[in-house]
């Protein structure tokens, strides 16, 4: 099945070390709350430097979709610079990790998995016109960060405005993503982890 979620829909609430606001674009299981879920898929506003939040057992991965930047620092991984053009950053959720902000306010979309369970890869594709893009996953998420497009995934369709995501909770072999302009899309593919095996 494939589902579009659109943006005015999405739960916000409370970052969970209280500092900042979330907004929660998806979750699995579906009501799972930040202790309990496989999967999460989210947007955070960060409007000043400090800690992130530790979750335990988790790993996630970061990407800034607006704003000048972060500048991560993970322990045992250094710090990063994370800016609009930088590839997403995958690092442990339960490593103390803070932010300082390169200039003013960021949102950023973070996904987030349980190890164990489920793992994850995001990747972030400018697309002009037709892409066919091979997909290695059980489920999929694509998230449209700026213009608009169409999904064609065997015999389903959707389309998707600035914001908007899609659902696939059984994954295609291949997922064409058709643009009459530029837009900005994260890709993003679920897998059970291999752990869990």
């Amino acid at each position: 099945m494939m589902r579009v979620l659109h943006a005015e829909n999405y739960r916000r609430m409370p970052w969970k070390n209280g500092g900042g606001e979330t907004t929660e674009i998806a979750v699995s299981p579906e009501g799972a709350t930040v202790d309990s879920f496989d999967w999460r898929l989210s947007m955070a506003t960060v409007a000043q430097g400090g800690p992130f939040s530790t979750f335990a057992g988790i790993h996630r991965t970061l990407a800034v979709l607006d704003g000048d930047g972060l500048r991560l620092t993970v322990e045992g991984m250094g710090t990063t610079e994370l800016t609009t053009g930088s590839a997403p950053l995958p690092f442990p959720g339960d490593a103390p990790t803070g932010a300082e902000l390169i200039g003013g306010t960021v949102i950023d979309l973070n996904i987030m998995t349980r190890r164990g369970r489920m793992s994850h890869a995001m990747r972030r594709l400018d697309i002009s016109g037709t892409v066919d893009i091979a997909v290695a996953a059980s489920e999929l998420l694509v998230f449209c960060q700026r213009g608009t497009c169409r999904l064609r995934a065997d015999d389903k369709t959707a389309a998707l405005g600035p914001l908007d995501t899609a659902h696939l909770d059984h994954a295609p072999q291949a997922l064409r993503i058709e643009t009459d302009a530029t837009a900005r899309i994260f890709l993003i593919e679920l897998s059970p982890d291999a752990r869990a095996r």
